[in-house]
Parts: structure tokens; sequence; C-alpha cells
């Protein structure tokens, strides 16, 4: 064992002879690849992370927080995944540890030696899946401070074996990678080479004196420049598909920013590009000889509009197919090519499937030509206005009228104020504001009276002034404005052919206020044409806008007309599960599937665990639908299912229902699902997860459930009864029936007729001088508490520092006594905080590590986002306390309770 562990420390810890030309002054923490010629064979990629239960990976030995004897901020390296405080990466190089490298050196000293990629072994203390050579699982403890190593895992392939003798064996240790599931896709770090050009100081001295003439390089060979140092000498591989990921960290509030990272241990991260660091152009250059190669845009539209354009200036022969991970808001792009319209939870790993998997189809993309139109009145010029449109090619839509007009007006206020769109609901509102105010002004009512339009030859101006619309829309494909199907649905346009984003056509829709009122439920506007030329002509200054960008165009003749297609990777439905089922079994004619709901408090508190998400579900009933279904189909029968409720179940029902184990047999909902309602794919080893609606039909029954449907409803309603079990966290029993009141959490309003709190009033948090009930909440008797509120004494007391009787119950660790105070005080009490340091009772709780009542209180709505006059939140506390998985918990329930707050919001 000392010999394999021996073995294995000399295999992933070569001395770095890189390292030893830097001095300790020109070495920096990097968060990103470094593409220049002192790059670092084997450099980690460190990130910040909350992470602080596993152990810092360099070892007690050399651990600079043990050493101190105090917590250190700390870091994990995205490529490897391994976890050390910020002081101790220096010493990784005592320790000899390098991360995967993610290129070679050019020239060998065996020009005869095979180029393979070997594997990153990593000890692991905590490792998810099952041992590659006994097939065993790895043993999992509750505890993160575990010192024992339990795994060795590949940082390439993912391949993870037992720590032991017996199941990693020497062999492993020099045997080649196959760099895993998704190694189609990976970037081989043996195709990236640094070229590194030998210093001669005679050259070097006449390079000097050419310095002026070398200045004259273009900005081409600036390019070049940077990424002078490395090439891509890919091999011959046919059956590859290598991968460029483009993030726009922008995009989807923090969502990029993660998303890069977890790129970076599933790729190799010379594969992985931040478009906030200088755009597509160069990393596209760099790859441009590599054959199969496709790209994935992590963005919104514009994102992919960006890349695609570049693609057009590099002249790529072939282009590389896009496929797209929404991360914008609008996605009506990645809507259409059934990538959704937001990035959920999917897990990355899949995605890499479908990208993989995926069909290519061609996108036509559309020529915006302007010029200015001599023949419009002079008076009628708009000093406002400019006189060129902010792009000449659109992949989606350009439209005129009312939807730029608000559009517009919203970009520049966002110039003028920044400040004041930080929050998407305030941006909702002021586009709701300006829409209404320009429906009250009128101001687009007239715009038939400024346009002229002719469509492959055919003057369409009198049917546009018939129809006075105050909004045209040229289309290209069939979803617009965050989903919506302006030209219909397929089959409700028998006078047209079907709306295609292939078919070198152009859809030109008009829009008057009703119908764009009505497009929101499923309506749509009045279509003009299919065309494949377009002569716009206004004669005044009109809003409009270019795939989302405003401006204010001048009286101008706008010609459109076909520029090129696209290669796009459209997500496709996975039949290498067909006609088998996950255990290789035929897939039955039939398939009786029940069916049972999950509430997002639930998913979000449970995510971690599997088996606790299946336990706190709520049957809904039985559903029969084909073997072969997909999820659309599925959807109309659970709709079905809700059209008779309370429901009645019936004796086959009440026996699939019967949990397992003689457990308590669950009862049958008898709340009706919101509209928002999705499902889950509960298959995968890890985690439940979303499936987005628009990619319903590509999905399977039998590839998201086994034996049970789970879908998530977002809206549940929910009452539920309060484990007492110690274990964390979020511990509940969900099998209690859902009530009418929304998210109703234990309050005064569940006390018993006979207490008084039932019909007080709430009292505002004064201070009173100490009494019996605060006593007895000190010293954690339950019984005598209990009596005392009942003969009347009051909740909502206060001693003389401002503490609640809540704060000590706290302190004395009463579980029963926290329980009683939130099913009968009133929830002010939830958020009270003490004077001396402006702690709630929350506050104390995660100070003192107190994980059930810290579950209590969350759950019965306390605020997560209320700070202590040190500025702390409770999750702060967790973590200055050491107790990381407190933290996490309470840094999710957070997440969710400001989602919840703003989703909240925009309904009022």
């Amino acid at each position: 064992k000392a010999i394999a562990k021996s073995s294995l420390q000399h295999m992933v810890a070569q001395p770095n002879p890189a390292l030893a030309l830097r001095s300790d002054s020109e070495r920096q923490i990097r968060s990103t690849v470094d593409w220049s010629e002192t790059a670092v064979y084997g450099e980690h990629i460190w990130f910040e992370t909350n992470v602080s239960g596993d152990f810092c990976y360099v070892g007690e030995q050399n651990c600079m927080a043990k050493l101190l004897q105090k917590p250190l901020s700390r870091r994990k390296c995205a490529a490897c995944k391994i976890v050390v405080h910020t002081p101790c990466i220096e010493q990784l190089e005592k320790i000899n540890f390098r991360c995967k490298p993610s290129f070679r050196e050019s020239g060998s000293r065996n020009v005869r030696e095979p180029i393979v990629v070997r594997h990153h072994w990593v000890h692991r203390r905590r490792q998810e899946g099952k041992c590659r050579q006994c097939g065993k699982g790895f043993q999992q403890k509750f505890a993160f401070h575990s010192k024992e190593i339990v795994a060795i895992s590949c940082s390439w392939c993912k391949q993870a074996y037992h720590s032991k003798v017996s199941c990693f064996m020497l062999q492993h240790i020099e045997e080649p990678c196959s760099l895993g599931a998704h190694a189609a896709v990976v970037v081989p770090p043996t195709w990236i080479l640094r070229v590194r050009r030998p210093q001669n100081p005679l050259k070097s001295s006449k390079k000097k004196k050419r310095t002026s003439f070398k200045r004259k390089s273009s900005k081409k060979g600036a390019e070049e420049g940077r990424w002078k140092p490395f090439v891509i000498k890919p091999m011959p591989a046919p059956l590859m598909k290598p991968l460029l990921v483009f993030v726009n960290p922008k995009s989807g509030g923090n969502q990029g920013a993660k998303i890069i990272q977890s790129f970076m241990w599933y790729l190799n991260p010379r594969q992985v590009f931040d478009l906030s660091q200088g755009g597509p152009k160069e990393a596209l250059e760099l790859y441009r000889k590599v054959h199969n190669l496709r790209i994935l845009a992590c963005g919104g539209d514009g994102t992919v509009g960006w890349i695609l354009s570049i693609l057009d200036q590099l002249r790529l022969n072939p282009p590389p197919p896009v496929a797209i991970l929404p991360l914008g808001t609008g996605n009506d792009l990645a809507r259409t090519l059934n990538w959704g319209g937001g990035y959920t939870d999917e897990p990355l790993s899949k995605i890499l499937s479908h990208v993989e998997d995926g069909n290519i189809v061609q996108l036509d993309r559309w020529n915006l030509r302007v010029e200015p139109n001599t023949d419009a009145n002079p008076e009628e010029k708009d000093e406002a206005a400019t006189d060129k449109l902010p792009l000449d090619v659109f992949n989606n839509y350009f439209s005129l009228g009312f939807d730029a007009r608000v559009t517009l007006e919203f970009h520049e206020s966002r110039e003028a104020n920044p400040e004041k769109f930080n929050s998407r609901f305030r941006n909702k509102m002021f586009y709701a504001g300006t829409a209404f105010s320009d429906f009250l002004t009128g101001s687009s009512k007239d715009l038939a009276k400024h346009v002229k339009l002719v469509c492959d030859g055919t003057d369409l101006t009198s049917k546009i002034q018939d129809l006075k619309p105050q909004c045209l829309v040229f289309l290209n494909i069939p979803r617009y404005c965050a989903g919506t199907m302006p030209w219909g649905n397929p089959g409700e346009h028998h006078d047209f052919e079907p709306q295609r984003h292939d078919d070198g056509c152009i859809e030109v829709i008009g829009f008057t206020m009703t119908s764009l009122a009505a497009l929101q439920v499923g309506g749509h506007g009045e279509r003009l044409c299919q065309c494949r030329q377009v002569v716009l002509t206004t004669s005044k200054a009109i809003p409009m806008q270019v795939d989302g960008e405003p401006c204010k165009l001048a009286a101008s003749c706008i010609h459109i007309s076909l520029r090129n297609q696209a290669n796009m990777v459209q997500k496709t439905k996975r039949r290498n599960s067909m006609p088998l089922l996950n255990d290789q079994q035929p897939v039955p004619e039939r398939l009786r599937i029940r069916v049972s709901r999950i509430s997002m408090r639930d998913y979000e508190a449970l995510h971690y665990d599997k088996e606790k998400l299946k336990e706190a579900s709520v049957p809904l009933g039985i559903i029969v639908v084909p073997g072969d279904s997909d999820l659309e189909l599925c959807r109309t029968q659970i709709e079905r299912l809700q059209e008779d409720f309370p429901p009645q179940p019936s004796a086959l029902e009440r026996l699939l229902f019967q949990e397992g184990d003689g457990a308590k047999p669950k009862t049958l909902s008898s709340q009706k699902l919101s509209p928002k309602w999705c499902f889950l794919d509960s298959t995968t080893a890890d985690r439940f997860y979303r499936i987005d609606r628009a990619q319903e039909h590509l999905n399977y029954v039998t590839e998201i459930s086994q034996d049970e449907l789970y879908v998530l409803d977002p809206e549940l309603v929910i009452t539920q009864t309060v484990s007492t079990s110690p274990a964390m966290p979020d511990l509940v029993d969900s099998s209690a029936a859902p009530t009418g009141h929304h998210f109703a959490f234990p309050s005064s309003s569940s006390s018993p007729p006979s207490s008084p709190a039932a019909s007080a009033e709430p009292e505002c948090c004064l201070p009173h001088k100490d009494d019996l009930l605060i006593e007895a909440a000190k010293s954690g008797n339950f019984s005598k508490f209990q009596e005392l509120h009942r003969a009347g004494k009051d909740l909502m007391v206060r001693d003389s520092s401002g503490q609640t009787v809540l704060h000590h119950a706290v302190k004395s660790g009463s579980k029963d006594i926290v329980k009683y105070i939130i099913e009968n005080a009133p929830s002010e009490i939830l958020d009270a905080a003490e004077e001396e340091n402006g702690e709630t009772s929350l506050h104390q709780a995660a100070a003192l590590r107190q994980r059930t009542i810290c579950h209590y209180i969350v759950e019965a709505g306390a605020s997560l986002m209320k700070t202590d006059l040190q500025g702390d939140t409770p999750k702060h506390r967790a973590e200055k306390a050491n107790d990381p998985d407190l933290a996490a918990y309470l840094e999710n329930r957070q997440h969710y309770q400001m989602i919840q707050r703003e989703d909240q919001e925009t309904a009022v």
C-alpha cells in the first residue's frame, strides 16, 4: 500500500521546471487559463469557494491553517476539484502536486514515443458512485471532517477506485486514459502544443534595431501574437466532435461563472472560454483547422448572434455548428432549436451528450441594408434619430413600431441611470409602465401612414393601411418575445406554408394593440406574407429593433435579403434507451405509472438526498400510457387526472400508494397542480433535475422515471409537521395533506382554541422585565413553559437586553420550546433582534450550530437576509462556527427565499 501511494504521488507530482523559472514575486493565483509563453505545465485554476468541510489537500504537515490555528479562506481548482487554503497554494509545490495538464510541450526526446494521455489521479475524501474494480460503493460519512482517504479518481475520465491496494493496483498509474464518457468532445491535451522559441542574445540585439519595422504589423498579426506560443495539431479522429465552449458570464445572473468552472472539470480547460476576456474570435482562429469542430454558446440569443457574426468574418469552411445553453432572458432561438427557455439544473454531463448527439440543421440569416430616404419631408427630420441600424444582420427578427419603442425607452433609461435597473422586477415594471404609457398616448397608432412595404415585388402598402398595425415584425424563427408564437401554431395558417427557420423565407406579421395583448395567451398577429426579399420605406424616424437591439432610425429605405445559412445543433430525442428500459427489459405495450408531486420548498431543501425527496412527495394518482410515450403525452394524461378533484382512489391505487417496510401509507393529494408544474428526472445518479417544458417532446417517460413519475409544483401549498429527528437539514414529514393557505407555515393561527394567543391581537415586541416564562425558556423546562403560556403569559415578552423567549429557548437548546413558540407566537418573533448585537434567534442558532432548531425557524418563515450589527447573516454565523453543512443549507434557503420574494413582487 505504501509503495502504491508513493508511486501515485510520483506520477501526479513530477517537479515542474517551469515553476523554477518564476520568482516568488512573479507567481500569482490564477483563475483563468494562461495562454502566454510563461504558462505553467499543470497549473491549477483557482476559484474562491465556501466548501470548508474538506481537509486542505496539502495535508496537516504543510497546512498553514493548522500551523496558525485559525480559519483561512479556501480555493478550489476548477479542473481537478481539490480544495486548499489560499496561503497553502504555494505548499502544493512542496508535495509536487500538479493539476491535470492541458497542453504538451513541442518536441519530444523520443520522436517515436506514442503520444497518449495519462490518468491524473487525485486522492478523495468523498466520492460518489462505485469502485471500478470491486463494484462496491464508497464509504460516505456524514461528517466532512474525516481524515480518511476513501478513493482515488482520475480528473480526466472520472474513474474511481477504493484507496486500497486490492482495488487501485500499480498498473493503473501508467496506463493510458480514455478521457471518459465525453471523450468524443474533449480536446486532448496532446493536441495543444506550446512552441518554445530559443532566445539568442545576438538575434535579440538585431531585433531591437528593427523595432520600428515590427511596429507596422497589422491587427491580425497582433491577435496572432497573443496566441503565438500555442498551436493546435489535431490527430486524425473521424469519430470525434471536439467542442469549444463560450460562456457569457453576464448572462443568467451568476450562472455563467459557475458553469465555466463545471465545464473545466468535464473538459480540457483550454477549450472553455470566458467571453468577457476578449470575445470568441481568437479562440476560433486558433482552432480553425480542427475537423468536426462544434461550438456550445452559453448565453442569450445575443451571445449566439455574436459568435455567428465572428464565424462570418473568419470564413471557416465548413462553419462549425453551434449549440446553445440558454442563460439569457428571451432565448427564442434556443427554444426553436429545442434547447429550452432557460437553464435550470440539468446536469452539464447530459448537456454535453445532447451536443454530441444533436442533429445539424440550417438557420437562415438575413441582411439589413439601409439607405436614406431622400424623398422624405425635411420637416419630419428628428435630431435624435440615427442613420443606421445597430446590426446589419438578424437571426431572429427585425421589427418596428410599438415593441421597438418600448425596448428603446428601456435601453435609454438604463444607460442614463444604470443603478435603477439592477433588478428583474424593476425592469419588468418599467417595461409594463412604458408600454401602458405608449398605449395611452397612441404614439405608434399612425405607423401605417409612414410605411411603404414591398415583398417579393408585391406592394402590400394598401393592406398595411387597412390593417392599421402598431407594430410590424419580420420573423425568421417561430418564437418571439420569450416564447410566444406570433405566426400561430402549425396547422392554423392554411393559406401559407408551415413556418421554418431553414426555408429561405421570412414571415411578415402585423400587430394591432389587441393582437399584441393576446400574444401572451396564445394569440397571433395578422399574417401578411412569406417572402424572400423585402423593401421597407419609411417617411419619418421610427423606433426599430434588430434581435432586441433598438434604435430610432431616420427616414430610410431598408432592404432585407437572405445573407447565408448558419449550421446549428438541434437538440433531438435520444433513442439510445429505446426500445429497452434502463434495466434492459423490453418496453411494455402499456405503462401504469403512479404520479407524485414535490413542492419547490422540498426540492430546494432536499436536492442533496434523492431518497428524502421521494419520501417528501405527495401522490396525485395513476396514469396509463403507451410504453413509448414522451412527456407531452404524459402531461395530457396528468392534466386529465386533475379534472376530477378531490380524487377518489381505487382499490388498486390504495395498494400502489402503500409505502414499503411497514411505513405509514401516503394520502392522495387533495389539491390541484398549479399551471407552472414541470417534470423531474429521477433516474440520474446524484439528484433530481427539472425538465424544461419546451423539451418535453424530446424525453421518453422511461428515460426519466422507473416505477414512479415525479413532478415539481413551484406553487404547491404545504402545511407540514416538522420532524424532531436531529439529522440535518430540512427534515419534514410530507405525508400530511396540503391545505388552502399558500406556504402555510406554523404560526399563531394554529394555536388550539383554548390558547389565549389564538384570539389575542399581536403585540409589538416591547421590552419587559424578566418573568417566569423567560426563566422556563432559559432552563429548557417545556412543561413549565407550556403551563405558564396557557395561564396567560405573553410569548412576546423581552428581557432587559431585548432578547425574546425564542432567543432564550435557542440558547438552552430546547427543540420542544422552540417548536411551541413558533406555533403559538406571532410571526414577528422570528425576526426580532436583541439590542446588544442585533442578533435574531436564527443568528444565535447558527452560531451555536443547532441544525434542527435552525431548520424549524427557517421553515417557519424567518428572514435569511437579515444582518446583525456586524453585517453578518445567519449563513455567515454558521461559517464562522465552522459548520459547512449548516452554512450550505442556509445559503440554499436564502437563495430560494430571494426567488420567492421576487416572484411575489412580480405577482403583485
